[in-house]
């Protein structure tokens, strides 16, 4: 029961860590300060991406499932769970780009937030 509890855990963490990647930058535009959380977040997506590296988190609930007796998977979590499942295998370049392009524009309407805040405080 704690390795099946562990592994929920892990999935709900990989999930919010996913979610906070497609939103945390327009977070960033009510919480400037919170866009170097953000900017690390989506480094490290790229990375993941790039280097084709194993996410500490699906390395994470793979263990977690053989310890809980389940039998682990070789995919990703990306590729089990959202590829195939949000968006078809064959679009997995289109929901990469799409996702880029959401956090691109968040992040140019948090500087545009940030600029437009300066100029309110500024001293005239």
């Amino acid at each position: 029961m704690g390795y099946e509890l562990l592994t929920v855990v892990i999935l709900t963490a990989h999930f919010g860590f996913l979610a906070y990647l497609a939103v945390g930058g327009f977070l960033a535009w009510r919480w400037p300060r919170t866009i170097w959380l953000h900017l690390t977040a989506a480094g490290w997506g790229v990375l993941v991406v790039a280097a084709n590296l194993s996410c500490p988190l699906t390395v994470a609930e793979h263990w977690s499932r053989r310890r809980a007796g389940q039998v682990g998977f070789d995919e990703g979590f990306v590729e089990r769970y959202l590829t195939g499942v949000i968006y078809p295998d064959q679009y997995a370049w289109a929901a990469r780009l799409v996702l880029a392009t959401v956090v691109v524009v968040s992040w140019a309407g948090m500087l545009r937030a940030v600029r437009r805040r300066r100029r309110r405080t500024a001293p005239r």
